[in-house]
């Protein structure tokens, strides 16, 4: 996807600048001139929602960082100082609370859309990788954080999580007072996540800049899959088609995050975090922030303590196995009508098991869990053995004819089909 920039220098100024940094150039063709497919749906603007998203968390966290005090005894004070007498306070807080959220269910349909149009296919697996990567620094960024107030489901929320690295072999007792620092949840424990809280957002900006980097290297997927074959017909300009569409669905989020946040500010959270942290007293059900209660919930499906931490941590990272575990050549799953099922099978079960990690570990909620555990598993043992007798939809030929719906239907193809017929059509 790499061409010669198109960016002029009009002044001599300009033309002085960019000879020695040329971030101007860099910006227009990255921004203005870039090539986008001329199908892409509103879908692929979640993309731009979490860049702004993650702006925002990180200008309210290092406000918030400015008046927060990281001490077991003051932490929670410091909170309701911020929320009743920092000009404004309460706004950044709930900004901030309330933006962890948002920041989640973008990135869920972010990456449901990446399943669903095959995203994650060559030559895009290292940007699959790298969107990994950022899920996971964004979950340990939301855990910690959720910490910092020091209220009950904070601390016992940490005391739980933390626990878990217990369950390894030889190293894991190591693990866990290494994250306290000491024998229990304490004052060290606190200062070491809020330090941790405030590094890795800015970690994750910088792979957020390699994810957009990879994605400017390969280019963007498309709701077909099919690769762009004529520069002229299969795209358009970055701005001001896909700007356009980009800015709407920005404002459109933004609203919806502004409900939240001046309507419903604490509905998303937990009662019991408006208590300060008390050791002495567990509360009835400790239960994560919502954003990972499907894999709370895998957690506790598995009855034994290793083998539920094993099957949680692989729930993440089997997703960066799925370029190599999908063995179809066709992407979207729009033309590929058995996976298409399976892959709603799999959201639904991820649903399920969100619904099922905020109820009690007890009973029916337990069977139903680890049936939808096995669904969820279910999905990418079956991936590969699917992609090899699947009978995709014919594909269209081009972008610019899916666009203009010149391709007739025809039977269905093989996989080996598909790839003849766009080998033929790419010379």
């Amino acid at each position: 996807m790499f061409k010669h920039s198109e960016y002029k220098p009009r002044s001599r100024f300009e033309r002085w600048f960019e000879a020695r940094l040329p971030i101007i150039g860099f910006s227009y063709d990255t921004a203005v001139s870039y090539p986008v497919p001329r199908n892409l749906n509103y879908l692929w603007t979640f993309g731009g929602i979490l860049t702004l998203m993650l702006a925002s968390q990180i200008a309210t966290g290092v406000f918030l960082a400015m008046h927060y005090v990281p001490n077991a005894d003051l932490a929670f004070q410091s909170i309701e100082r911020i929320m009743r007498d920092v000009n404004y306070g309460w706004l950044i807080r709930y900004l901030h609370a309330t933006g962890a959220s948002m920041f989640f269910i973008a990135v869920y349909v972010h990456i449901f859309r990446g399943l669903y149009y095959g995203s994650y296919k060559a030559p895009r697996e290292i940007l699959w990788l790298l969107g990994i990567i950022n899920f996971l620094l964004m979950m340990a960024t939301a855990f910690l954080g959720y910490v910092l107030p020091w209220g009950q489901m904070s601390f016992w929320g940490a005391t739980v999580i933390t626990n878990l690295f217990s369950a390894i072999p030889l190293v894991g007792e190591t693990i866990v007072q290494y994250l306290w620092g000491g024998y229990s949840v304490g004052n060290a424990t606190l200062n070491r996540f809020f330090s941790l809280h405030y590094l890795l957002p800015f970690m994750l900006a910088g792979t957020v800049t390699l994810h957009i980097w990879a994605l400017h290297h390969v280019g963007q997927n498309n709701p077909t899959g099919v690769e762009i074959t004529d520069f002229k017909k299969d795209t358009v300009p970055f701005t001001p088609e896909a700007t356009m569409k980009d800015v709407f669905s920005i404002v459109t989020f933004m609203l919806f995050f502004a409900y939240w946040v001046f309507y419903m500010p604490n509905y998303l959270g937990h009662a019991d975090n408006s208590i300060p942290a008390n050791p002495a007293v567990t509360p009835a059900h400790i239960v994560p922030e919502w954003y990972f209660l499907p894999f709370y919930a895998i957690l506790r499906a598995i009855p034994d303590k290793l083998g539920g931490v094993v099957a949680m941590a692989a729930a993440v990272l089997i997703l960066a196995f799925l370029p190599w575990l999908d063995t179809s050549k066709v992407r979207a799953m729009s033309y590929r009508p058995i996976a298409r099922w399976m892959l709603w099978a799999f959201v639904v079960a991820f649903i399920g098991l969100g619904y099922l990690g905020s109820r009690p570990a007890e009973g029916g909620y337990v069977i139903a869990a680890q049936i939808f555990t096995a669904v969820y598993f279910g999905y990418f043992v079956a991936l590969p053995v699917i992609g090899l007798f699947e009978r995709p939809l014919p594909l269209p030929l081009s972008i610019n004819e899916s666009v203009l719906g010149r391709h007739k239907a025809a039977e269905p193809v093989s996989d080996s089909s598909v790839v003849q017929m766009r080998q033929v059509k790419g010379g």
